[in-house]
Formats: structure tokens, C-alpha cells, sequence
């Protein structure tokens, strides 16, 4: 997800806030991983019409973990062991093992995180989370 909202000011403020208070860092993720997961799950729900399984229930959010970069991020996924060919398509194969075609993926997890950053959601609870460090006197 992208900080486009973002004032320069707001920027730094994050980067202050991620190295003074890790633990409300990790914690304002989360909360914003679950509406990303909520957002895919809505998203999911309208692409894949069959409910022959489970998918629509195995959306969940990941633990908030620092990356490489040094950025807290947290992960949205899908727990069931099928999700993968909805998501990236699969072959149709019979009982003897002749292939009749491809179905081609969904791509539900870009199209949900797409719409979750074009929502603005993410950038106004950041906004509020910093506004409220700033007026605890946390930061």
C-alpha cells in the first residue's frame, strides 16, 4: 500500500512514531489489516460466485512484521488450500488425466488491495492515529 495522502510532515511523524512506539505501530497495522482483509473478502465475495467450499471464510490477516526495508507491513490471506488455483487459475483435467482448458485466475487479492488503496481508508487511519499520538503527547 502507498502513503499518497501523506503530507511530508506526516511522513516524518510515521517514521518517528515506527521507531519510538513499536508497539502502537504494530498495533495500528493490524487494525488496518483487518480492513484490508475485509475490503478482499467483500471484493471475493462478488467474483466468485460458486460456494461449493470454504474460500470465502479462509480470508485472514497476518501478523504486522517489519521487512526488509524496515517497514512494519502486514499480510491479507486466504487459509484454504484451493484459494491458490481461484486466485491464479488451474487446468481442467478429467479422470484420465486429458486436459479440456484452462480457467483463468481471479486475481482477487490485487483487485480487494487495489480497491482498499484507492478507498483512502488506509491514509485517513493513519491520519487519525497520528493525530491522537500527537494529542496524548506520545510523540
Amino acid at each position: 500500500m502507498e502513503l499518497e495522502g501523506l503530507s511530508e510532515f506526516q511522513r516524518d511523524l510515521l517514521d518517528v512514531a515506527q521507531k519510538k512506539l513499536p508497539k502502537e505501530s504494530f498495533k495500528i497495522m493490524r487494525k488496518i489489516g483487518s480492513k484490508a482483509r475485509t475490503q478482499v473478502a467483500r471484493v471475493a465475495r462478488s467474483e466468485v460466485k460458486k460456494k461449493t467450499g470454504n474460500y470465502h471464510k479462509g480470508f485472514k490477516r497476518g501478523k504486522a512484521f517489519k521487512d526488509e526495508d524496515g517497514q512494519i507491513v502486514v499480510r491479507v490471506i486466504n487459509s484454504q488450500p484451493h484459494a491458490h488455483l481461484i486466485e491464479h487459475g488451474h487446468r481442467i483435467v478429467d479422470e484420465d488425466g486429458d486436459e479440456h482448458g484452462f480457467v483463468p485466475g481471479k486475481k482477487v487479492m490485487e483487485k480487494g488491495i487495489q480497491k482498499f488503496d484507492s478507498s483512502g481508508q488506509f491514509d485517513k487511519m493513519l491520519e487519525a492515529w497520528l493525530d491522537d499520538m500527537l494529542d496524548s503527547g506520545k510523540l
